[in-house]
């Protein structure tokens, strides 16, 4: 132990101030006796700044002062800590924060915080616990943080929200706005407007929560209506509102709204960075505006490895597997390092296209590149086993699940299981289809691919047996529905259903329709409908389709030269595909289906996936 003698005491607070190093050449051999000094705040700082990027030396600090008993003020170890958190030691910084004597709720805050920025919201829920145990007064910061950490805990989230109104802080801008996402996060959109509604200060921080927050929670159409709404307000956008609205756009497929959006933004004078525009870029992707996407990039004076990922991923969902892979060798060549996503677009794109070969070779890339960015992850792994499966490769498909060194979840069985669909081996599907129930008892989707690949072949025994279990087991199937964007709102529709208030003249449009397309060549697939109705029953039950709607409202209400822009909450069934591609062909309309795998582009009677999908 290093000691020191009150005649010393100017040589330490010398020392104090030198590099680290020139402790060790202290003389220890004299041993006088000890006594505690009081260090000035002065000179530890100093010492802590010198070796501010240096954890190791920090702590070699701290423990010289655990070692010799010197007595340090809590303004000095909270220097220490704060330290600490910004080299991203936070275990460390617990340790010193569990040793100060009564620290002050600021250093508290500090700590909470600190675990909200890392994502170990369990932790800071933990240290709030015990900060109201301990009797310690929270303050406006602290449910600032806790709140949004327990956003994430549903468990923990009310409570949080009830010691805020406790302490009379629900009114606090900064409280109330995390208390808004928290709301829009369990769901509650109802509270969530409710306590935006009431917020003293509608400021644009406020807004761009609201919005981001229900982007990210899956509100797409909420986020849509409050952009609107701010704008009625008279909240002037910012780059931050912009890029929550196209992505909102995106997971809509609202190309007319994102191209409002594009015009508030020109209209506000946003400057476009390499943010808002991958933004956008991701926005004509996903509305299966490829050619705008393209357009974009090219003109883009900045990218970065999300631009080119982006632009991989695009080509491959919209069935441009070739262009997808070329994409992917112009990144390489330009030096832009690959990450997980674009692995993940150049897969997508094998799958797509049915390259086995080169599909394995990028997916061996990434096993043997022993990058952390690029590993495998199971969206990777799922891909892979859609690819073997897709191509009827089964039994290799089964035996790479087998051996994968992960853990398996749903989605790489359940792309198996669309696998043997296609395929019509209900052998393997069976038992794939017995391991998913157990895995997703409540998931009605594998119940009725199982279903209808049992109809497929005939075998209505089983069908009804796959039905009875969902019923007993109170499964639900999961109500398909189409949706189509004009005029700036959002027309849904769902099968045989006739709530829209153009029903009669859609229903009209599409039997017109389809006496239009029988007359070159549609027959409609009726095999996997009830097989307990007479075929006219059947092929009535087809032709209302979800999509079939959608595109008969489209055909009344769109002009000529305009796409038809349909998405669809599931995969499109083969009857309704084969239906698309007669109806390019009757119409010479564009047909742009996106469905829950990917895009559709229906042309002259051709489809982009070239029937392999």
């Amino acid at each position: 132990m290093l000691q020191v003698c009150r005649r010393h005491s100017k040589l330490w607070l010398a020392l104090s101030l030198s590099p680290i190093s020139q402790f060790s050449s202290l003389d220890q051999t004299r041993k006088p006796e000890p006594i505690r000094l009081t260090i000035t705040k002065q000179a530890f700082t100093a010492q802590l700044q010198s070796c501010s990027s240096h954890p190791n030396q920090l702590k070699q600090i701290h423990a010289l002062i655990l070692t010799t008993g010197i007595s340090i003020k809590n303004s000095l170890l909270t220097h220490l800590i704060t330290t600490f958190i910004i080299l991203g030691d936070v275990s460390y910084a617990r340790k010193v924060f569990d040793e100060m004597h009564k620290p002050r709720v600021f250093l508290w805050n500090t700590i909470i915080k600190a675990y909200v920025k890392y994502q170990d919201f369990m932790e800071a829920a933990a240290v709030y616990r015990r900060m109201k145990r301990l009797g310690v007064r929270p303050d406006d910061f602290t449910y600032t943080f806790v709140v949004k950490a327990c956003a994430q805990l549903p468990w923990a989230g009310w409570a949080v929200a009830a010691h805020a109104v406790k302490y009379g802080l629900e009114f606090v801008v900064e409280v109330r706005t995390e208390l808004v996402i928290m709301c829009v996060k369990y769901g509650e959109l109802g509270l969530a407007d409710f306590l935006f509604g009431t917020m003293v200060e509608r400021d644009l921080v406020a807004w761009n929560a609201f919005v981001a927050a229900c982007v990210q929670s899956g509100h797409a159409a909420k986020a849509l209506h409050l952009f609107r709404r701010m704008r009625v307000a008279g909240v002037e956008p910012d780059a931050v509102t912009v890029v929550s609205a196209f992505s909102a756009c995106g997971q809509l497929g609202c190309l007319e709204t994102g191209e409002e959006v594009d015009g508030v933004m020109r209209q506000c004078g946003i400057v476009c960075n390499v943010i808002v525009d991958n933004a956008r870029l991701d926005m004509y992707v996903k509305c299966g505006s490829v050619d705008m996407a393209e357009a974009l990039f090219e003109d883009m004076h900045q990218r970065n490895v999300i631009s080119w990922s982006t632009m991989v991923l695009g080509y491959a969902i919209n069935g441009e597997s070739r262009k997808a892979l070329d994409m992917f060798s112009r990144m390489q060549k330009r030096g832009v390092a690959p990450n997980h996503v674009t692995y993940l677009g150049v897969l997508s794109a094998c799958s797509h296209a049915g390259l086995v070969n080169e599909g394995k070779s990028h997916f061996r890339r990434m096993v043997q590149a022993g990058d952390k960015n690029i590993q495998p992850k199971i969206e990777h792994y799922a891909c892979m086993v859609d690819l073997l499966g897709r191509s009827g490769h089964l039994e290799e498909a089964y035996n790479f699940i087998r051996s994968m060194p992960i853990e398996l979840d749903t989605g790489v069985w359940g792309a198996l299981l669309g696998a043997c669909a296609i395929h019509q081996n209900v052998e393997l599907g069976q038992h794939v289809a017995d391991l998913l129930f157990e895995l997703a008892p409540a998931n009605g989707s594998y119940h009725v691919l199982m279903s209808n690949m049992y109809a497929a072949a005939g075998r209505w025994d089983c069908v009804d047996k796959v039905r009875l279990k969902m019923r007993k087991g109170g499964v639900k199937k999961v109500a398909a529905y189409s949706s189509v964007e004009f005029n700036g709102k959002i027309h849904i529709f769902y099968g045989g259903n006739r709530l829209h208030p153009e029903s009669s003249e859609i229903y009209e449009k599409l039997e017109d329709l389809l006496r239009q397309v029988k007359n070159i060549g549609y027959t409609p697939n009726i095999t996997s409908v009830f097989h307990d109705v007479g075929t006219e029953e059947k092929e009535a039950t087809l032709s209302h389709h979800s999509e079939k709607l959608a595109i008969a409202f489209s055909l009344l209400n769109l002009q000529p030269e305009c796409p038809i822009r349909v998405v669809k909450n599931l995969r499109i069934c083969d009857d309704c595909h084969s239906f698309c591609k007669f109806v390019s062909e009757a119409t010479k309309r564009v047909i742009i289906m996106r469905d829950k795998i990917r895009f559709h582009h229906f042309r002259n009677g051709e489809c982009s996936c070239n029937n392999f999908w």
